[in-house]
């Protein structure tokens, strides 16, 4: 998930693209006039966004918790008392 960043060669890392991306969102929300086609769009894409980090999600829930051994059921066992 890692990509270097052109400029200097460093590596750019998930929470600074995220980041990056929120600025960019909150940037274009200040430039475009409420009621235009283009800002309904890009409302859309934060949501359809938002929903693809949510499947990202829920894939790496999943196989964390595939990872975990299943828990059995105790099984009471009968004891006859004298």
């Amino acid at each position: 998930m890692e990509q270097k960043n052109r400029k200097n060669g460093e590596e750019i890392g998930a929470e600074e693209a995220f980041r990056s991306l929120g600025r960019f969102f909150t940037w274009m929300e200040g430039k475009v006039c409420p009621s235009s086609e283009f800002r309904e769009h890009m409302t859309k894409s934060k949501v359809e966004f938002l929903r693809g980090i949510r499947s990202l999600i829920d894939k790496r829930i999943g196989e964390l918790e595939k990872r975990q051994p299943k828990k059995t059921e105790k099984k009471a066992t009968r004891v006859t008392v004298e």
